[in-house]
This record gives structure tokens, sequence and C-alpha cells, in this order.
């Protein structure tokens, strides 16, 4: 039997697949937008256990992970780790390869929705700043990769952050001694 936070992440995955279905037209004929995320991550002490961190939005409040645009110089996984510190104040070691990628829309201040294709990149967070670009501007947290899939409401996203969880923990599981 699903629990009442499986249902309602199910219900959020559902009306944004609804929503999307509406923006048809816009998907297919015009152009995709490319935006930079990062999928942070902490390891704790008490055993192979993993925690990602999640972000919510400015505009809606809902539940994200750190992202933003192209900034000109700079790499994919470099403007993903500068998101994390500007979002979320976080730093660490970023993954250069893309981990995956997701779609969603985007509503631009003009009230227009755009396609995005944002690549993830896994970043293990070793610091925690008090002070950084958008604190106050969001509410973050550091929930268990279920927990977040559960919240955050774009369908390939829930499948990236769990795939997400599967590869960390494997790769802890090959670093622990026998």
């Amino acid at each position: 039997m699903a629990s009442s936070a499986q249902d309602k992440g199910l219900r959020r995955s559902e009306n944004f697949l609804s929503e999307l279905a509406s923006h048809a037209d816009a998907l297919f004929r015009g152009r995709f937008y490319e935006q930079y995320a990062a999928i942070c991550y902490r390891k704790l002490p008490e055993g192979p256990i993993v925690e990602v961190l999640i972000v919510t939005s400015r505009e809606s409040g809902r539940w994200i992970i750190p992202k933003g645009w192209p900034m000109k110089g700079k790499k994919p996984y470099e403007v993903a780790a500068i998101e994390a510190f500007e979002e979320a104040g976080v730093g660490g070691k970023v993954k250069k390869k893309a981990f995956g990628y997701f779609t969603y829309l985007k509503q631009l201040t003009d009230g227009s929705d755009v396609p995005c294709v944002v690549a993830t990149h896994l970043l293990e967070v070793a610091q925690v700043f008090q002070d950084f670009p958008e604190r106050g501007q969001r509410r973050s947290e550091w929930v268990s990769f279920i927990e977040a899939a559960s919240r955050v409401r774009e369908p390939e996203l829930k499948g990236l952050l769990l795939a997400a969880e599967r590869k960390i923990l494997k790769s802890i599981g090959k670093r622990q001694p026998s």
C-alpha cells in the first residue's frame, strides 16, 4: 500500500505530465534551452548512508535541485558547482561528466513557458557555508534520496535521484574494507 507522501508525489508527477502534454506544440517545434544542475549529496558516518540536498525555487516554492543557465567561459560542471553554492551554500567535489538529464518547463519572467534540458552533475559536499548569495530566499533540506524523489515534481528527476543513490552507494561499497 502506498504512503500518503508517495500518493502526493504521484499526483504531482501526473499533474506535471498533464501540464507538459498541454505544451506539446512548443516542445516539438520550439528550441530547447540548456541548464546545468548539481545533485548535492553527503555521506553520513553511520554506514553507507547518504543524503541529498534539495532546495525550493524562489518563485513557486516547489522542491528542486540547484540549477542555472549557462555562464560564459564556464564549463557545465563548473556552472553546477556555482549554482550549488549560490542557491544552497554548499561546495565540494563535482563530477565533470554529466550524470544524467531531465526536462521541464521553465516559466520565464514574461509568463511564457520554455522547455529546458538540464544536465545534472554529482557533487559530493565537503563544505556548508553560512553566508551565500541566495541565503534567505530559499529553503533547503537534507533528505533521503527517496524523500527527495517524492518531493520533486519532474518524473525524470525522480528517476535520476534514485539512480544517483544507487551509484553512490555502489561506489561507497567498493571503497569500504571487507
